[in-house]
């Protein structure tokens, strides 16, 4: 121990901080299954990755783009005579076919309602690098941003770990679906002031993760009208904005920006609105790492282009997707297809949980559902929500992400991807739930199809009541409440 601290002593306090944000399930989840990765031949007892929010779904569609136009790449024989100007291109302002057509695609990916300009266009690394450059412009160490739980468990990491801002809880209740509501907004602000933060901003994921709902224009428009009364910014993560497959159409904060703009009754200062998007949901394109930061703010595009010298896009990137958005048929296609792969797979799998009457918050958007499991709870508790989370992690062989890890504050509720897999693979997470909710006949469990399972199943007869489990032998996550950083902070602590 003395070693460790003498090293500890040579580095950062950045680095040597408990703040990045996994010390969480969320990520301990993932832990598991790099340890025993399913594989439908190699290792058909695996478990399966359900808390990827990863699009897969349409790969195939910019595949056949692909290969039907060999000139969008510079690294083939058809494009190689632009490998020269395009490999030696450095400007961080990036391409300007580039920013031009990820506007335009911004603009249909919202049904052509609203339009962006390219000038406004700043890159990142990923929506975690756009991200937390726009905190590092509107913020300082210490001051905070007002976040609605449940919310995307790595905001802890993008949007605080480096910038040193606290990110304040707006507590949002199943009991109206989760919606933010004027009350919870002055009540969370209040808190803040209370506790000596300096409330900088509200920061809103719409479409939500990990909910899956959009956010209803009225809604919007109370949030505008919140942060112009407190004169704070409006931070809008819209990276889901084209995985709508299901009413209500997406409504985007530059439409409600755009209609209040012109509304003498409710003025509003579009400097304080700011939209987060990026490629890895809509297209299903993360490895890319296409974040972009969108803000009505001229000094904040002046300040965060600088800053993304830090986390460009490559330029054989921004050359690539230049020529496939630039293909309006295309996109239009894309679009259009997979919304429609989405709302299936999310029908497939809704319809073989309401089997087992396992149901989910009602959804539109998103890789993923919000899984209501607190029936099977012998307690209203967290510490009952850890132990139910081991057992389908260690036992079902299912990597789903625990409400807690979300901050949400009723324990129970369970995000789990549906997008990041094969049909195949959705049945066989099926057929797991189905054999765990303990459909058995005899020493064989009947899988959903009437087929009768493998060995694995077999281990899958289990009963809550009767089952204990040893906290060390996957992993000694830390419940939300008192371990991590977000519990840590005097102001959530007054507040439970």
């Amino acid at each position: 121990m003395v070693i460790l601290r003498e090293k500890q002593t040579l580095l950062s306090k950045i680095a040597t901080s408990d703040q990045h944000g996994e010390n969480s399930p969320y990520f301990d989840g993932w832990k598991a299954y790099d340890q025993d990765p399913f594989h439908p031949t190699q290792n058909p007892n695996g478990v399966i990755q359900m808390g990827l929010a990863e699009n897969q779904l349409s790969l195939d569609l910019i595949e056949k783009w692909i290969a039907k136009n060999p000139k969008s790449s510079i690294c083939t024989i058809d494009g190689v005579d632009r490998f020269k100007d395009i490999a030696n291109f450095q400007d961080y302002h990036g391409l300007y076919k580039f920013r031009e057509a990820i506007a335009n695609f911004m603009g249909k990916a919202r049904g052509n309602r609203v339009t962006f300009d390219p000038e406004r266009i700043v890159m990142g690394g990923g929506a975690t690098g756009a991200s937390e450059s726009l905190i590092f412009c509107l913020a300082d160490p210490g001051d905070g941003f007002l976040v609605p739980t449940p919310y995307y468990p790595a905001f802890d990491r993008d949007l605080r770990w480096r910038t040193g801002v606290q990110l304040v809880p707006i507590t949002c209740k199943s009991s109206n679906g989760f919606k933010i509501t004027q009350e919870a907004l002055e009540s969370a602000y209040e808190d803040a002031i209370a506790s000596n933060i300096k409330v900088k901003g509200l920061i809103v994921a719409n479409p939500s993760n990990p909910l899956g709902t959009t956010m209803d224009r009225e809604t919007l428009k109370t949030l505008m009208s919140f942060i112009n009364d407190k004169n704070i910014h409006l931070v809008c993560d819209e990276i889901y904005a084209a995985t709508i497959f299901n009413t209500p159409d997406f409504v985007s904060i530059s439409e409600v920006l755009q209609e209040m703009e012109h509304d003498p009754m409710n003025p509003v200062n579009p400097e304080l609105v700011h939209i987060i998007y990026s490629l890895s949901k809509d297209m299903g394109l993360p490895g890319f790492r296409v974040g972009i930061l969108y803000s009505y703010n001229d000094a904040v595009v002046s300040s965060a282009r600088k800053m993304s010298s830090f986390g460009l896009i490559s330029s054989q990137t921004q050359y690539f997707l230049a020529s496939i958005l630039s293909d309006e048929e295309f996109v239009m296609n894309f679009l259009s297809e997979n919304s429609r792969r989405l709302a299936k797979r999310h029908k497939v799998f809704t319809q073989g949980l309401e089997e087992e009457n396992i149901t989910c918050l009602p959804s539109n958007a998103g890789l993923f559902v919000w899984m209501d499991l607190r029936r099977l709870l012998k307690e209203p508790t967290f510490d009952e929500e850890m132990v139910l989370w081991r057992l389908i992690i260690k036992d079902v062989k299912l990597n789903v992400s625990p409400g807690s890890s979300f901050h949400c504050v009723e324990p129970g509720w369970f995000r789990v991807c549906f997008a990041n897999m094969d049909d195949q693979t959705v049945e066989i997470a099926l057929d797991r739930i189905h054999a765990f909710v303990g459909k058995e006949k005899g020493n064989e469990v009947v899988t959903r199809n009437n087929k009768r399972h493998k060995p694995f199943e077999k281990n899958l007869r289990l009963s809550f009541s009767s089952r204990l489990y040893d906290e060390n032998t996957l992993m000694s996550p830390r419940i939300m409440s008192p371990h991590s950083p977000f519990a840590q902070s005097p102001l959530v602590q007054a507040r439970t």
